[in-house]
């Protein structure tokens, strides 16, 4: 059995890390994929080093620039529809370097 709690010192049971999001290499890239999405197609945009805040008000933005619906998961931006082109213009006019990855 573990300690958890004890009266002298509080919580004994080591807190939880937050899951460690991997480190970009500056190259911001987008892909668009459908596997999964019952051949609806989302461009993905990966290597953004933010925040959690600071990308959802991105990915706010993109939906703007694309006119489409899209969401923020896992520390990528998915934005539904094939707007590779837009999304790299808007990135690359925000002063991030863009390779388009994939088919």
């Amino acid at each position: 059995m573990t300690l958890v709690y004890s009266t002298e010192v509080g919580r004994i049971k080591p807190e939880e890390d937050k899951p460690v999001r991997p480190k970009g290499d500056g190259i911001v890239r987008i892909q668009k994929q459908t596997k999964g999405r019952k051949g609806k197609g989302v461009c993905i945009v990966t290597g953004l080093d933010m925040d959690d805040v600071q990308l959802k008000l991105l990915a706010a933005e993109l939906k703007k620039v694309c006119g489409c619906g899209g969401s923020v998961k896992d520390g990528t931006i998915e934005i539904q529809g094939d707007a590779r082109d837009k999304i790299k213009a808007h990135l690359e006019k925000k002063g991030h370097t863009v390779k388009l990855a994939g088919g």
